[in-house]
Parts: C-alpha cells; structure tokens; sequence
C-alpha cells in the first residue's frame, strides 16, 4: 500500500509539474515553429495549462490551445499569429503596416480620432477596438502619411496598408559623394564617412579616418601625422576624439604615420569644423565621432588583412537574434620582417630627435639594436532586450613600444644608451539604450579612458636614469533624453558629469631628482537642444545650449551652439553655423628633448591661472551648389582661441622657454569643386587662412601662427568602375612660419642664439603626388579579396615640415636643424573576407 501511494504522488507531481504559463508556451512554439505571436498582455495574463506535445504540427497545436483557453487564433501565412479573447474577437480593428518592397514598419504612429495614439510592433502589427475610431491616420518618419478608413472589417480579417517613401527637395540638395564615395555632407554640416562604402583616395588603400579627414577642406597636418591633426588653424589636442563615445587621448600608432582606429571596423565616422551639437564638449576645435554600432543587422563576417606595416584580423557573430560580439585586432609586423614602408617611416619619425642624435654626435664604432611594434585590439558586445532595450558594451586597447639600445666607443671610452618610449590608450563605454514609445528615447552611458606615456632611459656612461611618465584617468556619465514632438519639432535634453586626472612624473638618478604632479578636475554639464527640419519649406535649425560648471574653481559657463540651413533653390543651399566651446585640458611641451624628442607632449589640467580654461567662439557662412553633376561648396569662417598657452603650441625659436598666456585669431575661405562624370570623379579644393597670435605680455605680441599655411590647394582625380578603383591626386601647400636668426654668428664667451621677430619668415612650398588603386574580386566558393596598392610623393620629392637653430654642443657655432617629409614610400594591401 505505501508503494502504490507513493507511485501514485509521484505520477500526479510530475503530471503538475508540466503545468506551464501560457506565455513560455507560445515562446516555444515561435522558436520551434519559426512564427510570431500579437497579442495583449492582459488577454493572456495568469493562464495556466499543460503544453502540447513538440510532435504536433503548427495548425494542431493552435487548435489544442484554442479548446484549453477562451481564446482565437488567426494563423497568417504560418508567419504572424494573432490572439483575441472569444467575446472581443468581433470589437477589435487590426492590421500590419509595410513598406513598399514588404518589410514591416516599426513604430508607425496610428492617431485615432478621440487622440489616442498607439504604435505597431516590430511585425508592423497594430490593434484597437472598433469604438476607439473608425477613421484613423497612419505616420512614420520618412513616409507618406496614409488616412484610413475602417470598414465591416473584423479581427479575423487584418488590414495590410502599404505606405509609400515620403521623397523631399532638401534631399536633392545634399551630395551623395563629395571627395569620394562614402563620404557626405550632413544637415548639421558635418561630414560623414562610411568605411564600408568608401571609395579611394590617392595614397590611401584603407578608409583610414584620420587620414581621410585630411582631404576635407581646412583641415591639415602641419608635420604629415595623424598625431597633429590642425582643423582651421588650431592644435591637435583642441580636437575631440570619440571612439563609441570614449575620449581618446592617443590617435596614432608608429608615433602618428598610422591611424589607432582600425578602418575595417567603423561604421559611421562624424566630423565636425563648427556647429557641433551642445552634447559635445572639452574642445575648441573639431569634433571626430567614431562608431562601430551598425545601423542594421548584420549577417556573421570574417576577415583578415595584411600590408607592409601590420597584419589585423575581424570577426563578428551573431550569438542569437537579439545579440552579437564583434572583435577587431591589429599587430605590427615590424618585429620580424623590416618593409620598404617601415623604413621610411622610421626615418620620419625618429630624425632630429635623441635617438638619432647618439648617433651623430657617437659616430665612432656605433652600434644599434632596435624594436618597435603597436597593435590595438577592440570588443563590441550587443544585446536587445525585449523591443525597447538595447545594451551595448565596447572595449578598446592601445599601445606602441620602442626600445632602442645604442652604444659607441669614443676616445676610448664605451658609452651606451638604453631607450624604453611607451604609450597606451585603454578604454570602455557601457551604454544602455530605451525606446520608452516612438516619441521619447532615453540613453545613458558609463566610460573611463586611460591613457600613459612612457619614457625610460638608462645611459651606462655617468650611470644615469631618467624617467618621465604622463598619465591621464578620464571617466564619466552621459544621460541623453530624445523628445519627437512633430514631424517637424523634436528636442534633447541631457545631463554628464566628467573627472578627469592628468599625473606628470619625472625621476632622475645621478644627480637625484624627484617631481610628481597630479591634477583632477570634476565638472557638471546640462544640455537642451531643440531642432526644427521642415522639409517642405527646406528650412532646418538647431540650436541648443551647454551649461557647464567646474567644482574645483567653482566657474560656470554657458556654450550656446547653433546651425541653420535654407534651401534656397533645389540646387541652391545657405548655411550658416556658431558655437562658443570650451577645453580644460591640453598638451604641452615643456622641453624638445622630452620623451626622446619623439612624443614630447604631455597632456596638463588647466589651472585657471597659468594655465588658463581655453576657449572658443567661430561662426561660419557656406553656400553649397549641386546640380548636373556639378558640386560647389564655398565656406568663409572666423574663428577665435583664448587662453592658449606658449609651451602648447610648440616654439622652436625664443619663446621656447618663456610661458605666457594668449590667443589666436583665424579668418579663412574654403573652396570645394567637384565634378562627376559617369565612373570619373574630379575635384579640386583652395584653402586660404589668415592666422595670428596675440599674446599681449610678450614685446612683440602680434606675429603669424606656427600651425598657419595661408595657401593650400588640392586636386584630384578618381576613377570607379566595376571593381577597379584607382586615385591620383597632389597636394601644393605654401610653407609653414619659422624663425630665422639675427645673425649667422654667436659670442663664444655667451654662446646666445639671437632671434629676429617670431615667424618672421617662411620654409619651402610644400607638393607632393599620389597615387593608390585597389581591385576586388570573389572566388567560386564565395571568399571576397582585395588587392591594394599605394604609393605616396611619387615624385620623391624632398619637401621641408620643419626648420629651427639650435648651438651645437661640440662646435659652438649655430646649427641649422631641417625636418623633412616622408620620401617616396609605397605599400602594398592584401584582404580576404568570408
């Protein structure tokens, strides 16, 4: 009798434990069944029942749940599967919205006429009840709004209304290419890269950002370095750089010839000269947003590359439907095989510089073993949860090592160095992203960004130590709130609150010397922003505001930023741009031997004395022309820098030891003409800048800019056909100011350098010519390749980046130090894709 009970509890526990909610059951049979269910929550809240067997067809699963429950199912197609309880099945008014070519619409908005509004699901699928409204208007961003009217229809027979793509003038205006394919010109004003569709440019066979930037009218690189980027005039540590909406303090590997930023990986690169939007701060000059989020779902990608510098492989899976993990990696190559491209790049980056210098000034039995490498790696990780919820994790690392060991035999004495220059960038960004309806989205991210350079160096001659290190530890978190009013109005509002510590280290041994300086800085900052894009009338606007307020010196500052566009013709556009900006933290150069010569910049906290808060005002009018294939872009801007400081602009000529505070002032005229004809591409683009300084405690406080090329011209020509791409093109600019001496000679007894007035002269046009071409082609079993090949200053032409004096130590007399470019230097790219 007790085994007979006790078989007899068990089989009815088991047979109540196959109870299931309604809910898991139907998630089953989408996943089993490849189908989706619509419904209302509270149609099946609190059901309870034992699932059908998995052995069961679609159609008999839905007719067991039909006889277990008091509700219909409408089977449509074997794809959507729409629930009604059996006493509101004849009240209910449902339909599905699609596009044109049959995908459906997401968050179309349906306004009944008692003002309720409700939107469709990701299956365009929408319901409400007949007594709600039997006239309804149906909207979506982008497509024509549709008047519908309900008939006899009930919920076993659901509407299917295709809405047609609403096609504006103001689109006509904006180029799809400018420069190259994959690259456009926004609303906002901003430029727009898209890797995956870039083009070619000459002496580039990968969409390198940084690199490509370069192309965009008024922006340069005064030394031929990613590392020293000048929009209009300014430095390179008054750009922003964001990568997922992490600062990066470093951008360039190979000490600025290379880009950190992995160009098979971005999605969406943003630039923008002025008008940046109020959620942006800490720069006085440009902004560069780097994304690697996709805009669309992307299917599982292989790839791996090679050139004559590094070797990068990517990957992305998708983990389910909802998820995904991307990983990206890259490695110099240098480490075991010294390339024609590598060379040429050594001998930019490290003459005139310490390195070079032993070498010189040693020159008797002289020895040298030197390794150099980089490699970067990032991690994408992202996870939908539900139909509102999106959680996005991205992490990146960055880091360059060179270690040089030299030695000499001099007057019989051995005299060696051993050089360590380490510098790295690590980041991560955790966003959390929620549509709250199809009006209102909020976002929030968490980041940090760490950043250190090193320089360890040990000389056996004296027994001596120098180190020096420059740290900075950058977190924060960002809010941002999206309010869709209209089709016409919407408004952001947001919140971030930024720390931002910046350590200087120096250690010397033999003589002992010891400083160790560290500086935090917290601030607040409130944004709104409003936009209004009415594409009827072509008229966009927006403006909007940053409050910002520093803890430590208890400051506050208000940035408005505004951008305007009218469509004048269909052709015709006028735009004109604003923005006050400010920067707490700059890089500065307190000796040219700092560092091996090689990175001397060390990134500093404004003090708000010394180092004063820098900031910036510019306005800009442009007036943009497109028709027939015919482009013309013309921009005239002013723009103007206070607070800079001397060590941060990087004087080789008296100032270079005198710290004072001042600004810079730049009025500028930016010319783009672009021609299309059928695969053939043309532009060519004149850059005209006039730039001061001002520092008014100096005695002669008004003279030319350091980073001013008045003159810069560029032309090029592209070709596309098919899979062929191939790009030449030259780049003329006038020369970069210098400082010449008083005389040729020096007083031994005070060996002094004099100086005539600072940039009182200038150095040699600056031309060079280049060429890349790539070709693309698939195997039979469907791997894609691409083949790329580049070759910069075909010419080998000697062009002269910088010139400064200096005494030399063994003669006494005046040296003249010159900096040249890169000579001709080719490459070669090799890519495969699964």
């Amino acid at each position: 009798m007790f085994f007979t009970f006790f078989l007899v509890l068990n089989l009815f526990a088991q047979d109540k434990e196959k109870v299931m909610p309604f809910k898991k059951i139907i998630i089953d049979i989408e996943q089993q069944h490849q189908v989706s269910f619509n419904y209302t929550e509270d149609n099946i809240a609190g059901l309870l029942l034992n699932p059908p067997k998995r052995s069961l067809s679609l159609d008999q699963k839905l007719q067991y749940l039909e006889k277990k429950t008091n509700l219909s199912f409408e089977n449509i197609g074997n794809q959507f599967i729409n629930i009604y309880k059996k006493d509101n099945e004849s009240q209910l008014i449902c339909g599905y919205v699609f596009s044109a070519d049959k995908k459906p619409i997401e968050n179309a908005n349906i306004s009944l006429v008692n003002k309720m509004q409700i939107t469709t699901d990701s299956n365009g699928y929408f319901e409400f009840k007949k007594r709600d409204a039997a006239i309804f208007l149906i909207s979506h961003v982008g497509f024509i709004t549709q008047r519908i009217v309900a008939g006899n229809q009930d919920s076993k027979n659901c509407l299917e209304i295709i809405l047609e793509p609403e096609i504006t003038e103001l689109e006509e205006i904006k180029a799809s290419a400018i420069l190259a394919s994959g690259i456009s010109k926004n609303k906002d004003g901003s430029f727009e890269i898209k890797p995956k569709k870039f083009g070619i440019l000459p002496g580039l066979i990968e969409p390198d950002a940084l690199q490509t930037m370069q192309q965009i009218p008024g922006v340069n690189s005064i030394d031929e370095s990613v590392s020293s980027i000048n929009v209009r005039g300014g430095t390179h540590d008054q750009n922003l750089f964001l990568w997922n909406g992490i600062r990066m303090f470093q951008t360039g590997h190979f000490f600025g010839l290379i880009s950190v930023f992995n160009p098979n990986l971005a999605h969406t690169i943003s630039i923008y000269k002025n008008g940046s939007s109020a959620f942006y701060g800490e720069s006085v000059s440009s902004v560069v947003a780097i994304s690697s989020t996709p805009e669309t779902a992307e299917k599982n990608t292989l790839s791996a590359g090679i050139n004559m510098i590094n070797v990068d492989i990517y990957a992305k899976y998708n983990l389910s439907k909802k998820s995904y993990i991307e990983i990206s990696g890259r490695k110099s190559i240098t480490d075991f095989l010294e390339t024609p491209t590598y060379k040429e790049y050594f001998n930019k980056v490290f003459q005139n510089t310490t390195i070079t210098d032993f070498s010189q000034n040693n020159h008797i039995d002289y020895q040298s073993d030197k390794k150099f490498d980089f490699y970067d790696v990032t991690i994408k990780y992202i996870q939908k949860i539900g139909l509102k919820d999106q959680l996005i994790l991205d992490l990146i690392t960055i880091k360059d090592n060179l270690k040089v060991f030299q030695s000499a035999t001099y007057y019989s004495m051995v005299k060696s160095e051993n050089n360590v220059l380490r510098q790295q960038n690590y980041g991560g960004n955790l966003s959390w992203k929620r549509n709250w309806n199809s009006f209102n989205t909020t976002k929030i991210n968490v980041y940090n960004s760490s950043y250190e350079l090193l320089a360890n160096q040990k000389t056996t001659f004296g027994n001596q130590i120098v180190i020096q290190e420059n740290t900075v530890d950058n977190n924060g978190i960002n809010l941002e709130n999206n309010h869709s009013i209209s089709s016409k109005f919407s408004f952001n509002d947001g919140y971030q609150f930024n720390e931002i510590g910046i350590t200087n280290l120096e250690q010397v041994r033999n003589p002992d010397f010891y400083r160790k300086v560290k500086d935090v800085l917290r601030t607040h900052a409130l944004i709104l922003e409003g936009k209004y894009n009415d594409t009827i009338s072509r008229i966009y606007f927006k403006a909007g505001t940053r409050i910002n307020y520093i803890e430590k010196f208890n400051k506050y500052s208000v940035e408005p930023r505004m951008q305007f566009s009218y469509g004048i013709s269909k052709s015709l556009n006028v735009e004109l741009l604003g923005e006050l900006k400010s920067q707490n933290s700059q890089q500065i150069i307190y000796l040219q031997k700092d560092y091996f010569g090689i990175e001397k910049r060390r990134w500093v906290l404004s003090d708000n004395t010394t180092i004063p808060i820098q900031k910036s005002k510019q306005i800009s009018l442009n007036l943009f022309y497109k028709k027939n294939d015919w482009l013309l872009d013309i921009e005239n801007f002013y723009k103007k820098v206070n607070g800079i400081t001397t060590s941060s602009q990087g004087f080789q000529n008296q100032l270079e030891f005198i710290r004072t505070t001042g600004d810079y002032e730049i009025l500028g005229t930016e010319i783009l003409i672009q021609k299309k004809m059928n695969h053939f591409l043309t532009w060519l683009s004149y850059t005209y800048n006039d730039n001061s300084y001002d520092f008014s405690n100096y005695e002669y406080p008004i003279f030319p800019n350091n980073f001013e090329l008045i003159h810069t011209l560029s032309w090029a020509g592209i070709y596309e056909k098919n899979n062929f791409k191939i790009a030449l093109g030259t780049k003329w600019t006038s020369g970069r100011p210098k400082t010449s001496p008083a005389s040729n000679q020096i007083d031994l007894s005070n060996p002094v350098l004099v100086y005539n007035k600072p940039n009182n002269t200038n150095l040699n046009i600056f031309a060079q010519l280049n060429l890349s071409s790539t070709y693309k082609w698939e195997t039979a079993n469907g791997i894609q390749c691409k083949l790329g090949i580049s070759i910069l200053n075909i010419l080998n032409r000697k062009n002269e980046i910088n010139e400064y004096y200096r005494i030399s130590s063994l003669t006494n007399s005046i040296e003249d130090v010159e900096t040249f470019s890169l000579q001709r230097t080719p490459n070669m790219s090799f890519r495969v894709s699964f």
